[in-house]
């Protein structure tokens, strides 16, 4: 059928898959950190407080004088590309867009600072995708990270006219192409090291224990990641939660806290891990890498080893490709 002259363009249909992950500044100075702290610490997801209570705190006290601080930490990561998770992020779309045909288009959005969600989404539409497969990069799932991604995403098609049709990708904590994929990594990494470790210790990001009392799934997903890990693995996982933020009660045990009680336990020597998070950030690069060293080797601590992400690995890209085929069956054509 023939347009008339004055009909706008109409792209040739296609499928997006959109990578999201948690956010980062879009620079390691204290005026970008600040930016990207009042969006993060805004998020009634993350912080699930009234905002009569929370904003004269965030407001008053934490953006005053949290981001001088964090922007020494994002100093000591940052690189030519820029954050380590901006980096990364950017790197795994890279590796998978030819990886489900042609007609597919793979893109990455940060739900914090940039590129943004509603930036890629707009351009993801603009593009002709009239499917999108959103795609938050947490095995585990968790209310402030899975579910506020998500969030953002379906507030702007609430402002679009005409929508893609829209899937989300689940947890996949307890998948085998999971599991082998951080076995492998984990193995590589620990052959490469000129020690044995007495111990290895499994590091996931914290949250507020109220939130497993709420019903959030997050605390036994991880569980679940390091007994089927440690099974594979056959080998005995120290798990430990990290990244406490203020006065409530957290999961435990802490991370730091771990680390400091090895050297006293005979465990002088130690390998820690990051598997909840599929890149690597301020959070494995700054917290775990050099403050988890310094707490170990200051107790006593003789050896120790920080094992990286998956990142845009061989074991990492191959287990994206494979969950993220199985959520676009009946789009595309299996691989």
């Amino acid at each position: 059928m023939l347009l008339p002259p004055d009909h706008p363009p109409i792209p040739k249909p296609r499928i997006g898959v959109l990578l999201m992950n948690l956010g980062t500044p879009d620079g390691p100075d204290a005026k970008s950190v600040k930016r990207y702290l009042g969006e993060f610490l805004s998020d009634r997801r993350v912080v699930e407080l009234p905002a009569i209570a929370w904003q004269p705190i965030l407001r008053g006290i934490i953006l005053n004088t949290r981001p001088k601080k964090s922007a020494h930490a994002y100093g000591q990561v940052w690189s030519e590309e820029g954050s380590p998770l901006a980096a990364f992020t950017k790197r795994q779309a890279a590796a998978l867009a030819d990886a489900f045909g042609p007609g597919v288009t793979v893109d990455w959005a940060m739900r914090y600072g940039n590129p943004s969600i509603p930036d890629r989404l707009a351009a993801m539409k603009a593009a002709g995708c009239e499917r999108i497969l959103l795609a938050p990069l947490y095995p585990q799932y968790c209310a402030a990270t899975t579910a506020t991604a998500n969030d953002k995403a379906f507030a702007v098609l609430a402002s679009m006219r005409w929508q893609p049709a829209i899937r989300t990708l689940p947890p996949y904590h307890d998948e085998a192409a999971y599991i082998d994929a951080l076995k492998a990594s984990i193995e590589t990494g620990l052959a490469a090291l000129d020690f044995a470790p007495d111990a290895l210790v499994a590091s996931f990001h914290g949250m507020p224990r109220r939130t497993l009392a709420l019903g959030d799934p997050y605390h036994c997903h991880c569980q679940k990641t390091a007994r089927l890990l440690g099974e594979a693995m056959h080998r005995d996982l120290i798990v430990a939660f990290q990244s406490r933020f203020g006065p409530a009660k957290w999961l435990g045990p802490a991370t730091d806290e771990t680390l400091a009680a090895l050297p006293g336990k005979g465990l002088k020597t130690v390998a820690i891990f990051a598997p909840g998070f599929s890149s690597d950030c301020l959070e494995t690069l700054e917290e775990l890498a050099i403050r988890g060293r310094g707490s170990f080797e200051a107790a006593g601590g003789e050896r120790f080893a920080y094992l990286p992400c998956l990142n845009d690995t061989e074991p990492g890209i191959a287990m994206l490709r494979r969950i993220l085929s199985r959520e676009l069956e009946g789009w595309v054509a299996p691989l």
